[in-house]
């Protein structure tokens, strides 16, 4: 968390509100994310920021001839505010724009990260690798069946796997699977192609959907204006254990796989 609806909905958010700017400097406060802040930050300064774009949960930054990386790890937020905006308690870094602006980091946790990448940013870690993205023509049911028939393990870790399919993290992951009627710790080589087909309609649709719901708050996450998701307010059984499932009634279960909870109804899940 933040998965990949609330790294696109950041993402729309700060397009219009980079796009075209310069970065008159960079400021530092502390480097000890997850991923260190690069000691060569300071060479984004004078540099355009060309455009804003995504990839799985990364956001990118083209500036000049370099691309900054972003991941938000557990808790990151980025929010632009004029530079006199006080600081606040974990603010950790700022991109001082050319209109008075900051583009601030904020993240209690520390858990996020940020590259400065030369060249194409695709071929270098943290990109280099990835899976397709779900929203694009690139994901289909026969890429899918294809990749989970070489894997034994639980469906659910698959879906989560980003070398497989990048951005569908935790709480998507139980959502889909529940609406695909597909249980969880089933093998990936047992999932059908024709059930690959419902898993890469449904994934599509539900971050379709969570993105216009403004992703899904939880906790820390919140959009660049400060304003929460509301797609938690239409989960179905993520963190919801015995909960009514809302299809038969039966108790939400949950099991643990890969360290993370799931969730799911015994019932309607073969």
């Amino acid at each position: 968390m933040p998965e990949l609806p609330e790294v696109e909905v950041t993402c729309r958010g700060l397009r219009p509100l980079l796009t075209g700017r310069t970065v008159k400097a960079v400021t530092v406060r502390n480097r000890s994310l997850r991923v260190p802040v690069p000691e060569d930050i300071d060479g984004f300064a004078g540099g355009v920021i060309s455009s804003v774009s995504r990839r799985a949960k990364y956001i990118l930054l083209a500036i000049g001839g370099d691309t900054a990386v972003i991941h938000l790890g557990m808790t990151g937020h980025i929010s632009v505010v004029d530079q006199s905006e006080p600081l606040k308690k974990h603010d950790h870094y700022d991109f001082i724009l050319d209109n008075g602006k900051v583009m601030r980091y904020n993240d209690p946790r520390r858990f996020g990260g940020l590259w400065r990448i030369s060249g194409d940013p695709f071929s270098c870690s943290p990109l280099a690798g990835l899976g397709a993205e779900p929203l694009t023509c690139d994901f289909t049911a026969e890429y899918l069946h294809s990749r989970l028939q070489r894997r034994h393990c639980p469906v659910k870790l698959s879906l989560m796997n980003n070398s497989i399919v990048v951005g569908v993290g935790n709480i998507y992951a139980s959502e889909v699977l529940f609406a695909s009627g597909i249980h969880p710790c089933r093998p990936s080589s047992d999932v059908s192609l024709d059930e690959c087909e419902k898993l890469v309609a449904v994934i599509k649709c539900k971050l379709e959907e969570s993105i216009k719901s403004g992703g899904t708050t939880i906790r820390n996450y919140s959009q660049v204006d400060g304003s929460r998701g509301e797609f938690a307010d239409r989960l179905r059984v993520y963190g919801k254990p015995g909960c009514a499932c809302p299809n038969c009634g039966s108790p939400v279960q949950t099991v643990t796989l890969g360290q993370r909870s799931t969730f799911y109804c015994s019932v309607c899940q073969k």
